[in-house]
């Protein structure tokens, strides 16, 4: 009983550096990635196409080598002393962001022209149709694949442990390491699976309260 005390202890220590990454990178993911998705849609191509192919980029390599990248990278050419847990929101702000972008363009993109035309007809600007008519039908719309990319983040933060982040899986490995024993690796899946329900949940809850928007 005493042993899984401890393990719960050394997990939860573990976990609230987790949660402190999925946190930090939403407040700044969510944000930027809204900025890139109206860059990649933008008129003008010198600033659409160098957006899109960073966003190829990014989505087309895996997020451990970009974390590799952020974390060993500046060492490789002289910069001492970087914080790797700064290196690893750094990884993860970029590469959610451009997946948001695409998330974001697709949800936008999807709204009928018509809804900036009765915009205009009741004379509003471009700005206000946005957000007084088109905002809640894209955010309707794209809290599915949002979802997923929700839970998908909450798992990914356990790549963190690869630039030597203290997050619950290395604190597992180590318990396991230390120990010779392999149950709290498997113990550490329950907090994992308990912050995807309550996610779940909650996702599941804001969609029945969009159900009025249909557009």
């Amino acid at each position: 009983m005493s042993m899984l005390i401890t393990v719960t202890k050394n997990l939860l220590e573990g976990f609230s550096t987790t949660f402190e990454i999925f946190g930090l990178t939403l407040l700044m993911a969510l944000p930027l990635g809204l900025i890139i998705s109206f860059g990649s849609m933008s008129r003008f191509k010198v600033i659409r196409w160098p957006i899109r192919t960073i966003i190829w980029i990014i989505r087309g390599t895996p997020l451990m080598l970009q974390l590799i990248i952020f974390g060993f990278g500046p060492g490789f050419i002289g910069i001492k002393g970087v914080n790797t847990f700064v290196a690893a929101i750094v990884a993860f702000v970029i590469n959610y962001a451009c997946y948001f972008s695409e998330i974001f363009r697709g949800g936008i993109e999807s709204i009928p022209k018509g809804q900036y035309e009765a915009g205009q007809v009741l004379g509003l600007t471009k700005t206000q149709t946005f957000f007084k008519v088109v905002l809640m039908q894209v955010v309707k719309r794209i809290v599915p694949p949002m979802s997923n990319e929700f839970l998908t983040l909450v798992k990914d933060t356990s790549l963190a442990n690869t630039i030597m982040v203290y997050e619950i899986i290395w604190n597992a490995k180590r318990l396991a390491n230390a120990s010779g024993i392999l149950w709290p690796l498997f113990y550490s899946g329950v907090f994992y699976l308990a912050f995807c329900g309550i996610l779940t949940l909650i996702f599941g809850y804001v969609e029945k309260k969009l159900n009025y928007y249909r557009g």
